[in-house]
């Protein structure tokens, strides 16, 4: 029973730490994009940005994506190789058109923001 009980603790551990480690890599796509989102709307032109990711998270695939609704934008991620349902969440401040996905993997993600009739476009998509 002891076995059990510190093999529960253990794999838990893991578990905080592969979370903590994708919530660090959504807050940090969420602040390069909110610099992205300033420069474009300041300079009223396009703006793109490349972002080094790592190839997995605790040796596990993840995914990463833009949404929006009417109100608001995020971007979310799941330690999986395909997008599902998330309650991870980082809000993007502002009134944004957000769209796209990264898987990881080897290479980069490019981050593209544009101004079209006063609307802020952000598109994540994967670089090769």
């Amino acid at each position: 029973m002891l076995v059990c009980a510190f093999t529960s603790f253990s794999v838990s551990v893991k578990q905080d730490v592969e979370v903590e480690q994708l919530k660090n890599l959504l807050e940090h796509v969420a602040a390069e994009s909110c610099e992205l989102i300033s420069t474009t709307t300041t300079n009223n032109s396009t703006a793109t940005l490349r972002l080094s990711m790592p190839s997995n998270l605790c040796e596990k695939s993840y995914w990463i994506q833009f949404r929006n609704d009417s109100s608001n934008a995020w971007v979310e991620g799941g330690l999986a190789s395909t997008p599902v349902e998330t309650s991870l969440k980082i809000y993007v401040p502002g009134t944004v058109n957000a769209s796209g996905l990264y898987k990881s993997g080897y290479g980069f993600a490019e981050l593209q923001c544009n101004l079209q009739e006063g609307t802020v476009y952000l598109n994540l998509s994967e670089e090769t």
